[in-house]
């Protein structure tokens, strides 16, 4: 069975990066995605970027785009206003997160007239109009997270407040999503959960990244990848790690997978296509 693919990229700050965002989305649109989804930045510095090249895409490759949208640094109206204008532009996935706070911040601190949890985000999402809405899920514990389980409890409140579908953090280890997934069908969550996976680029960078948002990294994988390193086969090894990984989620019954591209589309391409995914014809503009 070959999987059902998403993939994510961030909004470019330059117009070299809004070409190569176009160039990575024309790689990868013939693997025929569910959707692409278009970033926030920490403390929503990119949101009208994010606005702008998810406009852009949905308007210009046919593609279905999801559009982030966070808690951080606006009102309540400000943020369904973003909401409405997606909307209008034909734009009706979003993926609903409570964000990060802004780097040296000291954590999340909701704005006084915004929204406090991505939970009251989706249940106003809901309200407003007819969104899909896409939330984060946590297959290790979310660094925020107050006890054991918590990760599972909110997952399961965003579900009742009306999301649509979970993307999972990235995670190095098949057995973290495994057990998190027969955990939240324990505790009565049903709703989809798609794994998140993180194509290795830079191993080093990779390993910062997973410090940050509180996923494990193998000692076994950290030493592959030094070794890797001195013989220049970092590549090699990143394109049979991500594809033993999503093999093994497909085994036990996992249908839809869920790319981190860092708007670098060859290595999440060489994977999908290890997985069995044929490309299709190519993207065509629209506009």
């Amino acid at each position: 069975m070959t999987p059902d693919v998403s993939f994510e990229f961030f909004p470019p700050k330059t117009l070299e990066a809004a070409f190569k965002l176009h160039e990575a989305v024309q790689s990868l649109a013939p693997l025929a995605p569910r959707f692409v989804s278009v970033t926030y930045g920490a403390g929503g510095t990119t949101r009208a970027l994010t606005r702008e090249a998810a406009q852009t895409l949905h308007k210009t490759t046919g593609l279905r785009v999801a559009a982030h949208l966070t808690c951080v640094d606006a009102t309540r109206a400000e943020t369904l206003a973003i909401a409405r204008d997606y909307a209008k532009a034909g734009i009706t996935d979003i993926v609903a997160l409570r964000g990060d706070a802004p780097k040296g911040a000291g954590g999340f601190l909701a704005h006084p007239e915004g929204f406090d949890s991505s939970v009251a985000l989706i249940s106003a999402l809901k309200a407003e109009g007819d969104f899909n809405i896409c939330v984060g899920a946590y297959p290790e514990p979310h660094p925020d997270a107050a006890y054991a389980g918590a990760d599972i409890d909110h997952l399961k409140r965003k579900f009742e407040a009306g999301a649509d579908e979970a993307i999972t953090q990235f995670f190095f280890d098949p057995v973290h999503f495994l057990r998190f997934r027969d955990a939240c069908a324990k505790a009565g969550v049903d709703g989809k959960i798609t794994p998140g996976i993180l194509p290795i680029e830079n191993w080093e960078s990779a390993k910062r990244f997973a410090a940050r948002c509180g996923a494990s990294v193998p000692a076994e994988l950290d030493d592959a990848f030094a070794k890797a390193a001195r013989d220049g086969r970092e590549e090699l090894l990143a394109t049979a790690q991500a594809t033993e990984l999503c093999d093994i989620l497909i085994g036990e019954g996992v249908e839809r997978l869920h790319f981190y591209t860092l708007n670098r589309p060859a290595l999440t391409r060489d994977i999908c296509m290890a997985l069995g995914l044929e490309p299709r014809a190519a993207l065509r503009n629209v506009a």
